[in-house]
């Protein structure tokens, strides 16, 4: 469902609020190594992160990217809806542009229940509460 960049974006996120800070940033190529993803295509996904607000940069020598406290209190479906758009909760499964509730596509019925989980799990979910449950070993990144 989700698209290659935002999967790199959730990932890159939880790892910028685990291991940066303001006085510690990171640069792409650090996080890129840590993730094992394509450098080129995470400073894109960073890029746009940063643009959107959800994510702190700062360029220079003693420059790169970092999460403040304020950033690491958005919720990650800020995140997927900053690199996939809103319509990733509500567009057709299928690519049909014209289903909806009146004009069902086969997976429709289902699939509006799993986005509306999806959604509400996301939006309930801060980076800093992934992160916390990275740290304490209860996930994986």
């Amino acid at each position: 469902m989700f698209s290659k960049s935002c999967k790199y974006a959730i990932r890159a996120v939880v790892h910028l609020a685990i291991h940066s800070s303001e006085s510690h940033k990171i640069g792409v190529k650090e996080v890129a190594e840590a993730l094992d993803v394509p450098g080129p295509f995470l400073a894109k996904v960073l890029q746009q992160l940063s643009k959107n607000g959800l994510i702190s940069s700062t360029k220079g020598p003693s420059g790169g990217f970092y999460l403040s406290e304020r950033d690491k209190s958005a919720s990650m479906r800020k995140v997927v809806e900053s690199i996939d758009g809103p319509d990733i909760f509500t567009s057709c499964l299928l690519g049909l542009p014209v289903c909806s509730s009146a004009n069902p596509c086969p997976l429709h019925d289902k699939a509006v229940i799993y986005r509306e989980g999806l959604m509400y799990l996301l939006t309930r979910q801060t980076i800093k509460d992934l992160s916390v449950r990275i740290i304490n070993d209860e996930l994986i990144l």
